[in-house]
């Protein structure tokens, strides 16, 4: 049963409200000067069918003839999240994908974006603009930060309170179906990122609807959302049906989920498992192929076994062990989450066995942690960056600014050769220097106070590197766009050079788009802190040699394949800042620092 409004072949409008609490439901239309009562149903429901109700009209829900409330399932929020909902007609959209085949999960080269601060504009619109870019890069998918309704127009989107609103400042339902269209019609697949562990605060009226939360548990963000307690069925339902809209009416290719281990459900069937099954039936009905990919820190592999041997049946999840190691090896900061990694045995423990922490004791949670898991390389997102591991730093720094230009194109690299999706996130690509900051818009004193406070005090021990800046300032997210005009620059588009090679060869060479972790050997010397990750399929047998030093290391060639090529090599001249540029010869016996060397036989 699909919730809000939708419009038949006929233009007849169906109304479908879940408000368990109201005694009287019914539908006001201001501009029409209407009140239409609702009509009762079972558990909780009411329904309307209706003539009177047009296209583009706006509504709210007028309950018990005293509270007027937005739609929770509202498709468009013309006015915010404050404002009156918006009755959409999807019909009319004409789309041009017929032929779309939504890749193999394993064809996946993945690069997150933040619509708002992606380009000068912040549209889906302008996004279009930069499709041919992105295609000439040699990404396969687009992954877009959440885009439901958020309090006013500068926000990450994991603030969003209309989980089926498309967000107005980026240009609502109709902007977003056509970049889709266009995302399609260029050759590239769409994953969406939704939230489905909590709600935000402003805009949140869930509470005076209905009980979507529950007091049994608390995430970091507030109450839980009701998945296993009193009236859950009906709140499980309006999420399955929220994933199967993205699908079928937006026709989007997959989804990312936020933060699923925050999503506490305890029911004999986990709701990821039952939202699974339903994309299931609707993938055999449109023949069309949709993935479910999830932020997960649990390092249990049920989520992502298939429900046949018992899992909850996942397609792939973000593995950010990977990227903790890796940053650790690469001289990153070894405070907070990356206390529990020790550099290069772990990075090389990540590409072997995909959990770092598979049954050992961790320190930093003060338990045995992880279960060891032999899912295919396909199952899992590997990258060096993206908005969490950037924004989430008091002043957003990206690698471009902590790190070498050398150590980011090996960083790079060390993503690129593992048997995972790899993911970029925005403008890592030419080495962007401007920071990714949290920002947010919100219209309610207190809380943009609190919001203030709350990032002070996190960082509170770092007061010699400054104040965090403002989230409520709008120069903090104009500081987080993407300077486009940097590609102008010599040492950006070196990098971004640098970057299409990298990932050509991935495509070009089976040995590295095939992601069998089985076909994998990887050896490290701690002392000269260098990785040799062995990788083949079939006759082909690649070589990569990683050092994390910064000191020249010894190289040693296997022989048994022969004489070896160089297929790339990052410190090569063609790659250098041009700041460095000198004449170099590939050696086969040494390494240069912070760089990979890439063999083929």
């Amino acid at each position: 049963m699909q919730p809000g409004i939708t419009f038949s072949s006929i233009g007849k409008a169906k109304v479908i409200l879940w408000a368990p609490y109201a005694k009287k439901a019914a539908i006001a239309l201001p501009q029409r000067q209407l009140i239409i009562p609702l009509y009762k149903k079972d558990k909780g429901y009411w329904e309307l069918e209706s003539d009177q109700i047009q296209p583009n009209d706006k509504y709210k829900f007028l309950l018990d003839d005293t509270k007027e409330l937005p739609d929770p399932a509202s498709k468009f929020q013309p006015d915010g999240v404050h404002g009156e909902s918006q009755a959409i007609d999807i019909q009319p959209i004409v789309w041009t994908d017929e032929s779309w085949q939504n890749p193999p999960l394993a064809e996946y080269i993945i690069y997150e974006l933040h619509t708002g601060t992606f380009t000068p504009e912040g549209t889906f619109k302008s996004i279009e603009s930069k499709l041919s870019y992105l295609k000439d890069l040699g990404i396969t998918a687009i992954e877009i930060m959440p885009v439901a309704q958020f309090p006013g127009e500068r926000n990450w989107g994991y603030d969003g309170v209309f989980p089926y609103a498309v967000q107005n400042s980026y240009g609502g339902p109709k902007g977003l179906m056509e970049l889709v269209n266009a995302c399609h019609k260029t050759g590239l697949a769409v994953i969406l990122d939704v939230v489905y562990n909590h709600v935000g605060p402003e805009g949140n009226y869930f509470n005076e609807i209905g009980p979507y939360f529950t007091d049994k548990y608390r995430t970091p963000w507030g109450n839980a959302i009701n998945f296993d307690d009193a009236w859950c069925d009906d709140v499980r339902n309006y999420f399955i049906q929220n994933t199967l809209m993205w699908f079928r009416d937006f026709h989007i290719d997959a989804l990312r989920m936020d933060a699923v281990h925050a999503i506490k459900d305890f029911s004999p069937k986990h709701i990821l498992q039952e939202m699974k099954e339903a994309v299931d039936e609707l993938m055999a009905k449109t023949g069309r192929t949709h993935y479910l990919i999830i932020e997960f820190d649990l390092n249990d592999k049920r989520f992502i076994d298939p429900i046949e041997q018992h899992g909850f049946g996942m397609d792939a999840q973000w593995i950010d062990e990977f990227h903790h190691a890796l940053r650790v090896t690469a001289g990153g900061e070894r405070n907070g989450y990356y206390e529990d990694f020790n550099g290069i045995a772990h990075l090389a423990k990540a590409y072997r066995d995909a959990y770092v922490y598979d049954g050992q004791y961790s320190q930093q949670r003060l338990k045995t942690f992880g279960t060891k898991t032999d899912n295919p390389g396909q199952q899992f997102v590997a990258f060096s960056q993206n908005h969490d591991h950037v924004g989430n730093r008091m002043l957003g720094e990206r690698s471009s600014t902590l790190f070498s230009f050398e150590m980011q194109k090996l960083m790079a690299g060390a993503v690129m050769v593992s048997p995972y999706l790899p993911m970029l996130f925005m403008g890592e690509e030419w080495s962007e220097q401007n920071p990714f900051l949290y920002f947010v818009s919100h219209t309610d004193k207190e809380l943009i106070e609190a919001v203030r406070k709350g990032r002070k005090e996190e960082f509170a021990a770092f007061h010699a590197e400054g104040e965090a800046p403002d989230p409520q300032s709008e120069t903090t997210f104009e500081q987080s766009k993407l300077n486009w005009e940097s590609l102008d620059k010599e040492q950006h588009k070196i990098m971004l050079h640098y970057y299409k090679t990298l990932i050509a060869l991935r495509k070009r060479l089976p040995a590295l788009y095939s992601l069998n972790r089985k076909n994998l050997t990887v050896e490290f010397n701690e002392e000269q802190q260098t990785l040799q990750l062995h990788r083949w399929e079939n006759e082909q047998h690649v070589y990569c040699f990683m050092n994390f030093s910064k000191k020249q290391q010894p190289l040693a060639l296997p022989a048994e394949y022969g004489d070896l090529k160089v297929a790339l090599d990052s410190s090569a001249t063609e790659y250098k800042d041009a700041a460095e540029k000198q004449e170099h010869l590939i050696s086969s016996t040494v390494i240069k620092p912070e760089s990979i060397i890439i063999y083929i036989n």
